[in-house]
């Protein structure tokens, strides 16, 4: 008898690195997480697979990151950077064993360890993937082993944007981008930053009042069907354990949401939203803080590998977490073999956490329910390293030990439990104090004002031009305006501004993209379009190759609903 769902869903994004710097930030943050996060996962699922077990896991990969993981310059540029690690690795070997180093024998053990892996997975992305990810991603998903989400196409925030056409625009481009690359439409979507907001009413420069539509419209009209989002947003309360504390996520200072009243709503079930007809499921919270949080979960286990050191000569991980407060220095050395003993005992707990949650809530209520996690991918692999291995473990306990819980994608989950309540959730992210304030503060305010000129800018040029120009430059230039402002409006840059991670490369990073915006709208206004300097904007910028600038045209912005309906029209 079953006792309950589960939807294990994984969010992969990073933002747009090609051909903008490799260290310590740029296309070396893509490779690292290509070799130990995307193909490991991969290599999982196909080891599945191959043991006649479907992962049945809901893949999230935004569009901006499914199309370098397709660039030719950067499928290159991962097995040079493999190349390079090995290269490392080697020298390693024939340093070690070293009577001056302490525990050198351990060294050697661990140089081979990584020499041996780092081989295997240069074989693997170049052989068994022939260096191309989304070509087997799609495969699983077509052997129903995944499910393919989408987002906006360059996890652009979708709340502080300023029209309804760049707001669509963004997951238009983002499910056309699916289509093409994974072979059809996604049923669902990752909200960048799990950034939701309200429809609202507000008066227009004509005087009048108006209605701006709720995200979901957006998204039905991009035949996109559900989403996700944060345990508190669904019941209320405040935020405690919202935070990620996980890798980059820790600089975050954290800040609670004001006290909410308890909505009597739970997660265990997924619920329609008021404005349109798409679903929304949010995390358990017990489920998830068990695997993300570094203090209380399974990645800041001592037994695991130490993130933060890397050997000075050849960069590898040869330390173990050890303790949190263990100072680097004072790291003892890994134990893959002990490290391991430890994922079997996480996914033990976690199979039967799981478990637990469902059959408690049967037993309480007489009825299923649904456990719904998602984590950051990177999490897994990159900044946990036997987190993969953490996750295949799970699967395959469930499946071989566990039928009573049914493992399901996101998308077969909505498709058989349709929703059967409706349920208004307020302004909300994954950010501190759940709300916007990570990417709206006084270090990026700045860049707002900026965002929206771009988008009233891009509205009008292509309103003049309703139809494709027959003079091909122009069309270019069309093409890779829109193309920029897309990429003028990642998240990621005001993100890395707040954090102060990569505050400088970020603030350059946006105001490439505005300067090439500027430059490209002032050559169409000026009918000079400078060829050489197109080509060389387009051989960097080179994502969404299909693009239709006209996806910026102007849509009449939101129109007052009928009585208490608060249904906006669709548009195309």
């Amino acid at each position: 008898m079953s006792v309950g769902q589960f939807v294990f869903m994984l969010h992969s994004h990073l933002p747009y690195y090609r051909m903008a710097g490799m260290w310590p930030f740029g296309e070396e943050n893509l490779y690292e997480c290509m070799a130990e996060t995307y193909v490991p996962l991969l290599n999982a699922i196909s080891e599945l697979y191959d043991e006649g077990i479907k992962a049945k896991l809901t893949v999230g990969i935004t569009p901006i990151l499914a199309e370098q993981l397709n660039d030719e310059h950067l499928q290159n540029g991962f097995v040079e950077y493999i190349d390079s690690r090995i290269a490392s690795v080697s020298k390693d070997l024939e340093r070690y064993p070293d009577p001056k180093v302490a525990h050198s024998q351990h060294l050697k053990y661990l140089a081979k360890y990584y020499f041996d892996w780092w081989n295997k997975l240069r074989d693997d992305f170049v052989n068994k993937y022939e260096k191309n990810l989304i070509k087997y991603f799609k495969k699983y998903q077509d052997l129903g082993c995944i499910e393919i989400t989408t987002s906006g196409a360059t996890h652009g925030f979708s709340p502080l944007l300023a029209t309804d056409s760049n707001l669509n625009a963004q997951f238009k481009v983002g499910q056309d981008t699916t289509k093409r690359l994974f072979g059809k439409k996604a049923m669902g979507a990752w909200l960048p930053e799990c950034a939701y907001r309200q429809g609202y009413e507000y008066v227009g420069k004509d005087g009048k009042k108006h209605w701006r539509p709720a995200i979901e419209v957006t998204l039905q009209n991009n035949d996109i069907h559900y989403f996700f989002t944060e345990s508190h947003v669904i019941e209320g309360g405040n935020s405690i354990g919202n935070r990620r504390v996980i890798g980059m996520y820790g600089n975050i200072e954290y800040i609670p949401l004001p006290e909410r009243p308890a909505t009597g709503y739970d997660t265990y079930s997924a619920y329609w939203l008021p404005d349109a007809q798409v679903a929304v499921m949010g995390r358990n919270d017990r489920a998830g803080y068990q695997v993300w949080s570094a203090a209380d979960g399974y990645p800041g286990d001592g037994c695991f590998r130490e993130f933060h050191k890397k050997d000075d000569k050849s960069g590898m991980h040869y330390w173990r977490i050890t303790s949190p407060t263990t100072d680097l220095g004072d790291k003892m050395l890994y134990d893959p073999v002990l490290a391991m003993n430890k994922v079997n005992e996480n996914s033990d707990h976690y199979t039967t956490l799981i478990y637990h949650l469902l059959n408690d809530y049967k037993l309480a209520t007489g009825k299923e329910g649904l456990v719904m996690v998602s984590f950051d991918t990177e999490l897994f692999g990159h900044w946990w390293f036997e987190g993969v291995e953490f996750i295949k473990q799970v699967v395959k306990k469930f499946n071989n030990y566990i039928p009573e819980i049914e493992r399901m994608t996101a998308g077969e989950y909505i498709t058989k439990y349709p929703p059967k309540e409706a349920i208004q959730i307020p302004e909300s992210s994954w950010g501190q104090g759940g709300h916007f304030y990570v990417w709206m503060n006084h270090l990026t305010e700045w860049m707002w004002p900026i965002i929206h000129s771009c988008e009233k800018r891009i509205n009008e040029i292509v309103d003049r031009y309703p139809n494709i120009p027959e003079d091909k430059l122009l069309h270019r230039a069309l093409n890779q305006l829109a193309r920029e402002n897309l990429l003028l409006q990642s998240s990621d840059w005001p993100f890395l501004i707040t954090t102060w991670q990569a505050k400088d490369y970020a603030t350059d990073r946006f105001n490439e993209h505005v300067d090439r915006f500027s430059l490209i709208a002032d050559m169409i206004e000026s009918g000079n379009i400078d060829e050489a300097k197109l080509r060389e904007i387009e051989s960097i910028d080179n994502c969404f190759p299909v693009i239709d600038y006209r996806v910026y045209q102007s849509i009449t912005e939101g129109v007052i609903p009928q009585q208490e309906k608060k249904l906006a029209p669709l548009y195309n």
